[in-house]
């Protein structure tokens, strides 16, 4: 069996193995691969193992030989999942693995607008508590989030496990969620306006989909508190970023933190680039050494599964 990973690189930029899945067959990696040469290097194999690299299908139709796609990540709107089952292959993704590391890095991102270590550190080198007349010093307000409000969008793995450090932190904790039963210490909000209206910090958690694109526009960030904080790890589009930076601009907001865009990586015109109070980090919420291992775990246990009959964690149109 012939195995391509087009995009190897940001699972593995060399300090994790590829060596259990050459035990299925030949393989080949890239840590790259332009769109224009996606065909010309799957066009021999028989799976086909991609992150962010798009499989249209145009290309599937390019590629009669390919029985089987794997998704190295959670996301898979890269596949056109229908054109690949009309063409009997089975896509794969990787369900649940950064669960740790993704809900640790919204809480991260909570404090870095309310500890704001990372500047702290700095005016600390740049000698300006040295040269501070007080035993200590600041230029930013700090801010308690033990009986502030989070407002979870979407409580699925990733949304409880950040309720739970933030329970653990003090804080209240309300979700907007079709779940039937919340875990014990969350409550129900009325509705989304509810939870923007009500909430210090308000944390996205939800895939995305045709019905929540940009579902924090400008009309939804007039109910947020001007001193709200919103977060989001889940995915760029959620909200509509111009609207953020426009309300960040005019002080009706008052922080955005975000792993993912819209765009990424951004341009230069990006608006949320620049922007006063925007804590941006470069979609890397998922790529903790651990969070990784596991992740190449599934990779090969999917295959495996696939070879033996069995396929799991499938994705269906």
């Amino acid at each position: 069996m012939n195995i391509v990973i087009l995009d190897g690189h940001a699972l593995n930029p060399g300090d994790l193995s590829w060596q259990p899945l050459r035990e299925f067959g030949q393989l080949t990696v890239y840590d790259r691969t332009p769109e224009h040469l996606i065909v010309e290097r799957a066009r021999e194999a028989d799976a086909v193992l991609i992150n962010k690299v798009p499989l249209t299908s145009e290309r599937l139709a390019a590629l009669p030989r390919l029985r089987y796609i794997g998704v190295q990540a959670t996301g898979y709107n890269v596949v056109d999942v229908r054109a690949a089952a009309e063409r009997g292959i089975v896509v794969t993704n990787i369900p649940a693995y950064g669960t740790p590391s993704v809900a640790q890095h919204a809480v991260a991102l909570m404090l870095a607008a309310t500890n704001h270590v990372e500047h702290y550190a700095a005016q600390v080198q740049a000698g300006r508590w040295g040269a501070n007349p007080d035993f200590c010093y600041w230029d930013r307000p700090l801010t308690e989030l033990a009986g502030k409000r989070l407002g979870i969008v979407g409580l699925g793995n990733i949304g409880t496990a950040t309720a739970r450090i933030a329970m653990a932190m003090g804080m209240d904790v309300v979700a907007h969620t079709r779940r039937t039963e919340l875990p014990e210490g969350i409550r129900r909000a009325e509705s989304l306006h509810a939870l923007l209206a009500q909430s210090d910090v308000v944390s996205l958690h939800c895939p995305l989909t045709a019905h929540n694109h940009h579902i924090i526009n400008a009309e939804a960030l007039a109910h947020v508190r001007p001193t709200a904080i919103v977060v989001n790890t889940a995915r760029g589009p959620l909200v509509d970023e111009q609207a953020v930076a426009d309300a960040l601009h005019a002080g009706r907001l008052g922080a955005y933190c975000a792993d993912v865009m819209e765009n990424e990586p951004p341009s230069a015109g990006s608006p949320l680039i620049g922007a006063p109070r925007a804590y941006l980090t470069p979609h890397v919420a998922w790529a903790s050494r651990e969070a990784r291992v596991r992740l190449m775990n599934i990779v090969v246990d999917n295959l495996r599964a696939w070879l033996g009959g069995q396929p799991q964690n499938v994705v269906r149109p």
